[in-house]
């Protein structure tokens, strides 16, 4: 009787303690070739404590996740805390990585048992009985083959008066805290000079560092030769500056090894590489050939097919008014002002959006599916009025819809506004560099970029309103005016089909649909305001004018886009979804790969894909070569592809860059010819054999 009441007790104390450990613990979960699971440093915790929450990472032999800088490749660990309001949590305090050289490639991760710890502080007025951790962790874990995961945390923990370690647990957050490279004070600074990044780092004694981590991604080029010497009592360091480097922080943190031991110092950025004050080095040649490239950006702006509509708005206003000088330069000064003004609006939504870390580019607000429906009825609203439908009065003028065909300043400047609004996705040859130079700058040269990229789009009006010898060549006013501008509502309505192209492959067939029934009321509501003008109307016209609009307004509104970009038909694929890690992946299995950026607003990559990649040749060139063809899909936003731009020096697209094994990353034109592709590759193919 007492062995079975001594069994029953025993049971009961196994019970207990298995609770308790699992009180502070999610227990391990299972994901491919990899076990998580998120532990806390305490059973039971206390108001105004501070205390460490591990995301315990187990992946299989010979597999390993990724540092807070991956290196050439990969993908870092990220962990989104979800915890009550007053509770905070500080970013992962990350081990000292290990190196992993793929050649051509260089990484940096942890192959093993890998604690990522975080500090969690509760405010001293929390009133809770209980703390409910919320977590989503994301990773990559890597052998030969590369393979994302994410999973989903709840941990829930006591609160009371008196905090309770876990001691099951110590050993962890004990081994946690050992892998952590050791804070150096020490003064160190560091510079990129002539394409060599260098550190110096103060100290009193022979530090022996075998090897050196910098945590700032895009610095230096990982997988070339570091050198590590002593200059007057202080350790200098070096390695090859990144070719596709872009940002040089005030500040980057930088791991140093010394056998088992590591250390981190922070360095800071001296004047002679803080000239570029976000980004590249800057200098009044570079500065002056930006200005000159979006100036030229802008002239060809002009010819492309979607601010045709636009400008021939512009053109009706010239032609109006040929004949009298004074008018001609006021309309064209109205008309750059209102270029410049969007350009400088754009400009700054861009420069404060990516200081907000948001993944934005150029041709941003056509990313916006309710902007693009906007649109879409804006063009068909104007068209039209071309047609003869309805006249816009005075009070839409001001709203700006009366634009082109008001011959007046507002409306000038007004043309001018729209036009950049639609030509800003129809990246022309020139656009690309003097934009990704831009978006690399300070805020103040940034701006003055976009403003020469306005400049240079507004220039031929410009040139029309001040030469005599250009204004005696368009044609006298007449009635063959009118005429013409029943001919140019036909672009405005081709406008309006592409936007509703856009639009569908946005948002998909549905959320079409629902726009153009939107487009019949405004249709409806212009046409019973038509007629009113006319003084045909009946007497409730006007108001079922406002119904039929609200209406059309309504269905705008109640648009729901759908997540995710386009999808290409099967029988044209050839083609597979680009992700950082199918990328990572290819080239760990040294393939070549093709990777195209592209958004469905973007006129320039449509008219490449027709002519240059989606034709036989260039298929079976993909073919004959073994080249793997990627493409990332920006007709949304994504902070991934966003990413990939700025690590190549762009905001826009698109962006076509070739790897081959063994070769740096070749960046080609934004303008493709049927050839361009087979050319490359052959071109690759030829170097590397010769080698």
């Amino acid at each position: 009787m007492i062995r079975q009441l001594l069994m029953v007790l025993w049971c009961l104390l196994l019970a207990v303690l298995a609770t308790s450990v699992q009180a502070v613990s999610t227990g391990w979960k299972q994901a491919p070739h990899i076990q998580v699971e998120l532990v806390s440093s305490h059973q039971t915790v206390s108001p105004g404590q501070t205390f460490m929450l591990a995301l315990h990472l187990l992946p299989q032999e010979h597999w390993h996740t990724y540092w807070q800088n991956p290196g050439d490749s990969g993908m870092p660990t990220q962990i989104r805390w979800q915890l009550p309001e007053g509770v905070t949590v500080s970013d992962i305090q990350w081990p000292a990585p290990q190196a992993f050289s793929i050649p051509p490639l260089m990484n940096y991760g942890f192959e093993g048992s890998t604690v990522l710890l975080s500090k969690v502080t509760l405010p001293a007025n929390y009133t809770g009985t209980g703390l409910l951790v919320k977590a989503d962790a994301s990773w990559l874990v890597c052998e030969e083959i590369c393979i994302p995961g994410d999973m989903a945390f709840e941990l829930p923990l006591a609160v009371a008066r008196q905090p309770a370690v876990s001691e099951h647990y110590r050993p962890l957050f004990e081994q946690g805290k050992a892998a952590q490279p050791v804070a150096l004070q020490r003064t160190a600074s560091y510079q990129l000079q002539d394409g060599v990044f260098s550190a110096v780092i103060e100290s009193q004694d022979d530090l022996l560092v075998d090897a050196f981590f910098v945590a700032a991604t895009d610095l230096v080029e990982h997988a070339r030769e570091q050198e590590i010497s002593w200059q007057d009592g202080s350790l200098l360091i070096r390695q090859p500056q990144n070719t596709y480097f872009h940002q040089a922080p005030e500040q980057i943190e930088i791991v140093l090894t010394s056998g088992p031991q590591a250390f981190v110092v922070q360095a800071q950025r001296l004047d002679a590489a803080g000239a570029a004050q976000a980004g590249t080095d800057f200098g009044l040649a570079a500065f002056l050939l930006a200005l000159l490239l979006a100036a030229g950006g802008g002239l060809i702006l002009n010819l492309m097919p979607c601010v045709f509509p636009v400008l021939s708005l512009k053109a009706i206003s010239l032609a109006n008014s040929s004949g009298d000088a004074a008018k001609q330069k006021r309309d064209a000064w109205s008309y750059t002002l209102g270029v410049l003004a969007m350009f400088a609006v754009l400009a700054l939504a861009l420069i404060g959006l990516r200081a907000a870390g948001a993944a934005v580019g150029w041709g941003f607000q056509l990313q916006n599916p309710w902007l693009v429906g906007a649109l879409a009825y804006l063009f068909f609203a104007l068209g039209l009025s071309l047609s003869g439908l309805v006249h816009f009065g005075s009070r839409l003028m001001q709203l700006g819809s009366h634009l082109g065909q008001q011959q007046g300043a507002k409306g000038s400047f007004f043309t001018g506004v729209l036009a950049v609004i639609v030509a800003s996705p129809c990246t022309a040859p020139f656009m690309g560099a003097a934009l990704g130079y831009a978006v690399t700058q300070s805020a103040p040269v940034a701006l003055l970029v976009f403003l020469a990229l306005g400049f240079g789009m507004a220039l031929p009006f410009l040139l029309l309103a001040y030469s005599r010898r250009l204004a005696r060549l368009l044609p006298k006013p007449g009635a063959w005016m009118d005429t013409l501008k029943q001919w140019l509502a036909y672009p405005l309505y081709l406008t309006t089909v592409w936007l509703l192209w856009v639009l569908g492959r946005q948002a998909g067939v549905d959320a079409q649909a629902l726009v153009l029934v939107g487009l019949v009321c405004l249709a409806a509501a212009l046409w019973l305001w038509g007629r009113q003008q006319l003084g045909q109307g009946f007497r409730l016209a006007p108001q079922l004018s406002w119904v039929f609009a609200l209406l059309a307004i309504l269905l705008l509104v109640l648009l729901q886009p759908q997540q995710g970009g386009a999808l290409q038909s099967a029988e044209n694929r050839h083609w597979e979804p680009w992700s950082p890690a199918r990328l990572a992946e290819l080239q760990a299995e040294q393939q070549p790969v093709l990777v195209n950026m592209t958004a469905d607003w973007c006129i320039t990559c449509l008219v490449n894909e027709r002519v240059a990649l989606n034709t036989d040749s260039s298929r079976q060139a993909l073919t004959d070569y073994g080249v793997t063809y990627l493409k990332g899909d920006w007709t949304l936003r994504g902070a991934d592809i966003h990413a990939y731009l700025q690590q190549y020096q762009r905001d826009g697209v698109p962006l076509y860059v070739l790897y081959w094994p063994g070769q740096e990353p070749k960046i080609l034109p934004q303008i493709l010819t049927p050839n361009t592709l087979r050319d490359q590759l052959a071109q690759l193919a030829n170097t590397t054999s010769g080698h």
